[in-house]
């Protein structure tokens, strides 16, 4: 019963979320729906009006985030061409320099948060590194860190990412005139539902879940969101050999519309006052170096565009700090080469998960001896 009323819970605030995406909507913006849901989740959580029916302090279950992501996923999946392993052939010297980039400004935010703010250079490093709303707090945990500062910088730069890159990217879009090229942008909506459609549509859906599966076990940041996207993309692949990709799936554009409200108000819902009390100057601090982390990369996005010639709002998303799902979803959004930009957000994700922990507890090894010896 428990379980039922959480449900229903979960379904009111993502259907008062998906108000608020539908007014965001009007105002043209490309990813209105996540910003819209994302913000009125976010102050629903945060205010908690009795009738929002808000119960749980960690936002809404994690399954409809999977869910979203799982849809995301099956559309992204559609856009994986060769034009992605050309563009990582031809720059990727390029690549992994601006993705070591943006690590070393993460950690120069670490080392601000830590010097400005009572919390420990453990802490401080994992809050500031563009990890995920999801993995860091977690992987802090695990070593030791405070899981509440690391929650309150991550959910911060998000939102400054999420809120902050699409209108950048939106006005820069607008005003250069850029069309989606081979390979880029939203897939036209295949709104003709017939049998092959929807026998090939099932065996996408089977094929994105099937990519999680094996993507979980290969421990891959947000399984059902790049899982499903290269186990859609394999199946893609073959099915273009064997009958050159004649099948079409019927995937209308309102699949995208229900993945942005999913994904906004699971990020949304995870705000509440607690997580703000006494803790004002770590919102601040936090709040500061996350801007400051975001107009760096803005603008050693702009350099790699003239250096490399990938399409500038291509390269904002693909180097910017946020999360795999905001940027997969705003680079679907904005007709930007949405396979590419999930391809560099993971791999910056896979190199922080692998190399930042051990050299964290090491930097705080360090520290403390030095404090021992000071002392």
């Amino acid at each position: 019963m428990i379980k039922d009323n959480s449900t229903i819970q979960n379904i009111w605030l993502i259907l008062l979320g998906s108000f608020g995406g539908f007014l965001f909507s009007l105002t043209g913006l490309s990813i209105g729906w996540l910003m819209g849901a994302l913000t009125a989740t976010g102050l629903l959580s945060f205010w908690r009006p009795r009738w929002a029916l808000i119960k749980q302090q960690k936002g809404i279950q994690p399954y409809w985030r999977h869910i979203g992501q799982w849809m995301l996923g099956i559309t992204l999946g559609q856009q994986v061409t060769l034009s992605v392993v050309n563009t990582f052939e031809n720059n990727f010297l390029t690549i992994v320099l601006m993705l070591f980039l943006s690590i070393l400004f993460a950690l120069l935010a670490g080392f601000v948060l830590w010097r400005y703010t009572n919390s420990n250079l453990l802490t401080s490093l994992f809050a500031t590194t563009p990890g995920g709303v999801s993995a860091m707090p977690s992987i802090a945990e695990e070593v030791g860190a405070s899981t509440v500062v690391v929650s309150i910088v991550q959910i911060t730069r998000i939102i400054i990412v999420v809120s902050a890159i699409p209108l950048m990217a939106s006005y820069w879009n607008a005003g250069s005139g850029q069309a989606a090229g081979p390979g880029q942008g939203l897939m036209s909506a295949h709104s003709t539902l017939n049998l092959a459609s929807g026998l090939w549509t099932i065996v996408l859906a089977v094929s994105a879940w099937g990519g999680h599966y094996i993507g979980k076990r290969l421990k891959l940041p947000a399984p059902w969101l790049v899982g499903g996207m290269l186990g859609v993309g394999a199946i893609q692949a073959v099915s273009s050999f064997i009958n050159g990709g004649n099948i079409s799936a019927w995937w209308p554009h309102w699949t995208m519309i229900i993945a942005q409200v999913l994904i906004g108000a699971s990020i949304g819902s995870r705000l509440n006052r607690t997580m703000f009390k006494g803790a004002k100057q770590v919102v601040l601090v936090g709040l500061l170096s996350s801007m400051g982390l975001v107009i760096a990369m803005f603008l050693c996005s702009i350099g790699i565009s003239d250096l490399t010639g990938i399409p500038l709002v291509t390269a904002i998303l693909a180097f910017a700090p946020g999360g795999v799902a905001e940027m997969a979803a705003t680079a679907l959004t904005l007709h930007a080469n949405s396979a590419f930009v999930v391809a560099v957000q993971v791999l910056r994700l896979v190199t922080i998960l692998v190399l930042l922990p051990p050299m964290f507890r090491f930097l705080q090894f360090i520290n403390q001896k030095l404090s021992q010896k000071a002392a």
